[in-house]
């Protein structure tokens, strides 16, 4: 069959791909980015602007199966829920009515029904909606959270697990349901053989059994051979005034809407995950195969932050110590010493708290593409400084307290973030 793939580099669709070509499909991906799988054809197509049915019934020509893998979890400038979750994919699923595609597959969400409130749900069941009247054969997938080790979301749970206490936001179970996405792959690779049941069906994916949201970190931080979870459970009131403030922090997981959706929970009966899998979905504790290098990825997840906020305090502290707190006269007569002029001292003393504390500021601020120029520039500084007050001043070498000898793991913490921050030299096969 040919199967027109939306969503073909995303999380669910970069897995689907391949699994497609190896049961002999003929697959195309609809998108901004080809796919790296040179077999696959591309359809150019952006899903925030292409919300015509005309946009899309002559890329439908000779497709027998539409798979829609296109979803967002929060929105940025440009890419929205209702363009992304309902208005293109309705353009989409209204020309494949009219191009007599054999069979619609939407990748969806559970808790996109009659009780949804939030706009990711609603906007998923506007289009899940619109489908299911649609005079062709259609399958609503509708998955609970999904594991994948490269998933953005499984990285950030991953994350959690390992740090050294988890937080229960109010004192809700929090039930969730999580499925592998091997298991959801699997299942619709499944549905493309049914041609039994109605012509529109939801279908439920979860894993075997409910867990609370703070069992789900428990069972993967065991997965990552760690001992057991502690929790601090906050207060309700606490925990909404967090996700209020959370709305306001680019990146948050934590929002009014990401509360609710989790108090509201996210489970179903894996019946219909079993039958078409033909086996209990996998479970929590074999989600991870490799414990070694998923355990010090998710580590990193949270010390290297850790790492870098401790460093700018560093530089910042350093600032204001500099100029504001150690005397001007003790500071004035160690830069003499060094061989800066009386006159220049002012200049020196000013300016070198300046960029410290430009340093502090740039280090929890700068993106990380423009960081590594950063650690560069702090490491220099370090090693110069390092070098001239060991000539200069040599009492702070010797020291008791070690003021010179501490630039060491400084430069050690800095030279570490700037080797793991380096973004990864593409192979020439990639490239």
């Amino acid at each position: 069959m040919l199967i027109l793939l939306t969503g073909a580099t995303g999380f669910v669709g970069s897995r689907l791909a391949p699994l497609l070509l190896a049961q002999g499909h003929r697959v195309l991906s609809a998108g901004r980015r080809p796919h790296a799988d040179a077999r696959i054809g591309f359809i150019q197509a952006d899903f925030a602007h292409d919300s015509e049915k005309s946009d899309w019934v002559a890329r439908l020509t000779g497709v027998d199966v539409v798979i829609n893998a296109v979803g967002i979890i929060s929105e940025t400038p440009g890419q929205t829920f209702a363009a992304l979750h309902t208005q293109t994919p309705q353009a989409l699923f209204a020309a494949c009515a009219d191009a007599r595609v054999k069979l619609v597959i939407q990748v969806s969400a559970l808790g996109a029904d009659d009780a949804a409130v939030t706009p990711y749900h609603r906007s998923k069941k506007a289009a899940d909606d619109f489908l299911a009247a649609l005079p062709l054969r259609s399958r609503i997938v509708q998955p609970s959270l999904i594991y994948g080790p490269e998933g953005a979301s499984s990285k950030m749970f991953r994350t959690l697990a390992t740090m050294p206490l988890a937080l229960q936001f109010g004192a809700s179970p929090q039930p969730v349901q999580p499925i592998h996405i091997d298991d959801v792959c699997q299942a619709i690779l499944a549905l493309l053989k049914d041609d039994r049941g109605p012509r529109s069906e939801r279908v439920a994916l979860v894993g075997p059994t409910p867990l609370p949201f703070t069992g789900y970190l428990a069972a993967l931080r065991r997965a990552l051979g760690l001992g057991r979870l502690r929790v601090l459970r906050l207060p309700s009131f606490i925990a909404h005034l967090a996700a209020r403030i959370g709305q306001f922090v680019p990146g948050s997981p934590l929002t009014p809407d990401s509360l609710q959706m989790l108090e509201r929970g996210n489970t179903a009966d894996p019946g219909q995950t079993i039958s078409l899998l033909g086996h209990p979905p996998r479970s929590v504790n074999k989600f991870i195969v490799d414990r070694d290098t998923a355990r010090r990825e998710a580590q990193l997840g949270w010390l290297l932050p850790l790492l870098r906020i401790a460093i700018a305090i560093v530089w910042i502290w350093t600032a204001i110590v500099s100029a504001f707190v150690y005397p001007v006269d003790e500071s004035y007569r160690l830069l003499e010493r060094t061989g800066i002029p009386a006159v220049l001292a002012p200049l020196m003393l000013y300016g070198a708290s300046a960029l410290d504390l430009l340093f502090g500021i740039g280090s929890l601020a700068l993106p990380r593409r423009w960081r590594h120029w950063l650690w560069l520039a702090q490491l220099g500084l370090i090693g110069f400084y390092t070098v001239v007050i060991a000539f200069q001043l040599p009492e702070f070498l010797w020291h008791p307290y070690g003021p010179l000898s501490k630039n060491l793991p400084m430069l050690a913490a800095i030279w570490l973030l700037y080797e793991l921050e380096k973004d990864p030299v593409k192979s020439p096969e990639k490239t």
